[in-house]
């Protein structure tokens, strides 16, 4: 009586990650015990990118309003502790569209900052 190996389960198992490691180089998408370590790694990597995408976008937010808030003469972080005093409850993400589809909008915001810092001032002294 022959030995019983699970051969269609395994072979179901190793083809599944040589079709997931297709169009990767060389063994590794050729060879299963290659394909299957780059597979790891490539996970791996998509977990921990799909976490830092938020991060990085919020980083060009920023950068996007600095730019935009140069452009109108104020100093990105003297617009945030503005827009705090002027309770103003956008978040970034919106900032910086509006920042960049209408430049009017922006201004008027920029305006509202403005006059918050000059109160906030005017309040401290």
């Amino acid at each position: 009586m022959p030995r019983v190996t699970n051969g269609p389960a395994s072979r179901k198992r190793r083809k599944k990650v040589l079709k997931q490691a297709r169009g990767y180089f060389g063994n590794k998408s050729k060879l299963y015990r290659y394909a299957n370590e780059a597979l790891d790694h490539a996970l791996q990597y998509a977990y921990r990118d799909r976490k830092k995408k938020k991060s990085n976008a919020r980083g060009l937010w920023i950068v996007r309003l600095n730019a935009a808030c140069r452009s109108a003469g104020i100093s990105y972080s003297r617009f945030i502790e503005g827009l705090k005093a002027a309770n103003i409850g956008l978040d970034r993400k919106v900032l910086s569209d509006i920042a960049i589809r209408d430049e009017a909008a922006f201004g008027a915001i920029v305006a509202q900052v403005r006059a918050a810092l000059v109160t906030k001032s005017a309040a401290k002294v």
